[in-house]
């Protein structure tokens, strides 16, 4: 029983794990493996095992082996294959090879040439590598679709609760040491003359294309935006609303082919070609000069911070108020500035902190405040000040002190039934087969009967 529930909980975070363990053997270089089985026309890879044994092994759920692994893995093909046949699930291949293209050039802008980025990750061409996103990326979409229209009705209720806390108490795992944290961040403002140098070089770029040079090469050349400066600036079926107020509303009034003046946005400046535009759907060149602040800028807005810091702690405002009236960080400054995970909870480890926000409340107690350090906020320079809210040391889950989370490993149990009960009724109609290094496997009965080992 104890594996049982340990790996039941492996299956319920697959969906959310898919994105990351795949993108590590994108990483690696080994989408090109063994065949480990066929579900349908869905492939596993011996790779696809290896990564997830890895990252169970990282959550604490070194008990489930390599058979388990291979089940969950299985039972999630299933949910894909079934997905991409279900036709009240969106069909999105075509936006998803297109993302894949950005993702493909966003990782192109790390390296100085496409050459070596292929050598790096250990592909032989670009269309291989391209593929290998859009794949997972294909994973990720159909997988998470089903899973939420199976589950979208579960619920549990107090006493299922309690419940199933009384049945696991015992397995539950120790929530390591945890702190609760609010920011205020705020980018340093430029000043006019370094807005009108940006502008300016914009508007010499915009001249040079109209006296001959291509746009694709002005933007491969001077565009400071790494996922389409290696497109030439292109980016392809864009929804309206997709992009930030002032960009879309500048290319939506721009004829085919016409290049806007400078527009500013939270990102720098641009100027936009417009390519195509049908209905709500349009494509777009843009050439992105960000705003970098300068040193004495930034020292600028560290002054400025620093002035809101000494009103919090003389008491003349709360950080909250302060977070809302100041940030610039639109994710926290509508919730008193409180950061939150990847799964929205207020409460986070310490160890999986940034390295610089770790480094900055090294040593401070509940209700202190850093001071005011240099920082990044969505791919820009900021300046930051954070407070203690809460201090949480390591300790054993219990209903009375983590409710919310024993709620939510109950739902999880629930919502994998529901999944487990939905597989076994397709079971019937799909193809399986497997590699006969897992023949011996004690796979659940009614995926055993389903299966054929090669």
């Amino acid at each position: 029983m104890t594996n049982k529930i340990k790996f039941s909980f492996l299956l319920g975070i697959f969906f959310t794990f898919i994105s990351v363990s795949s993108f590590a053997q994108l990483e690696k270089g080994k989408l090109v493996d063994g065949i480990a089985a066929v579900i349908g026309d869905e492939i596993i890879l011996e790779s696809d095992i290896d990564e997830q044994m890895n990252y169970a092994a990282q959550q604490g759920t070194a008990g489930a082996n390599k058979c388990q692994v291979m089940e969950s893995i299985m039972n999630n093909k299933i949910i894909v294959y079934e997905a991409k046949k279900d036709t009240l699930i969106e069909n999105r291949t075509a936006a998803i090879k297109e993302n894949a293209s950005l993702k493909y050039n966003q990782i192109l802008g790390q390296f100085p040439d496409e050459k070596t980025m292929l050598t790096a990750y250990k592909f032989r061409t670009g269309y291989e590598m391209k593929s290998a996103i859009e794949k997972i990326d294909s994973d990720q979409y159909y997988g998470q679709a089903k899973y939420q229209s199976i589950t979208q009705k579960a619920d549990v209720t107090p006493n299922e609760v309690t419940d199933f806390y009384n049945m696991y108490k015992l397995q539950l795992p120790e929530v390591k040491d945890e702190v609760t944290l609010a920011q205020i961040s705020i980018y340093p403002k430029l000043t006019e003359a370094h807005k009108d140098e940006i502008i300016a070089r914009l508007k010499k770029i915009k001249q040079d294309i109209l006296n001959g040079e291509s746009f694709d090469s002005q933007a491969r050349i001077y565009s400071e935006d790494p996922g389409s400066a290696p497109n030439g600036g292109l980016m392809k079926n864009i929804s309206k609303g997709q992009m930030v107020k002032p960009f879309e509303a500048a290319a939506l009034n721009l004829q085919e082919g016409e290049i806007s003046d400078p527009v500013e946005s939270e990102f720098g400046y641009h100027i936009i070609q417009l390519e195509r535009k049908s209905g709500k759907i349009y494509d777009a060149r843009h050439i992105l000069i960000a705003t970098t602040p300068t040193p004495a800028e930034i020292e600028a807005a560290k002054k400025e911070l620093d002035v809101i810091r000494t009103s919090i702690i003389d008491g003349k405002i709360t950080f909250k108020d302060a977070a809302f009236k100041y940030s610039d960080d639109k994710k926290t400054k509508f919730n008193a500035g409180v950061l939150t995970d990847n799964q929205g909870s207020d409460k986070m480890e310490r160890l999986s902190l940034t390295p610089t926000l770790g480094y900055q409340i090294a040593g401070l107690n509940k209700g202190d405040i850093t001071d005011v350090y240099e920082d990044e906020l969505n791919r820009r320079k900021a300046v930051s000040i954070v407070k203690i809210e809460e201090v949480i040391p390591a300790h054993q889950l219990t209903i009375e002190t983590d409710y919310d989370r024993i709620k939510q490993l109950a739902l999880n149990k629930k919502r994998n039934e529901m999944v487990d009960k939905w597989v076994k009724q397709k079971l019937p109609g799909i193809f399986i087969s497997i590699d006969n290094r897992y023949a011996d496997c004690s796979f659940d009965p009614d995926l055993k009967k389903s299966v054929l080992t090669k």
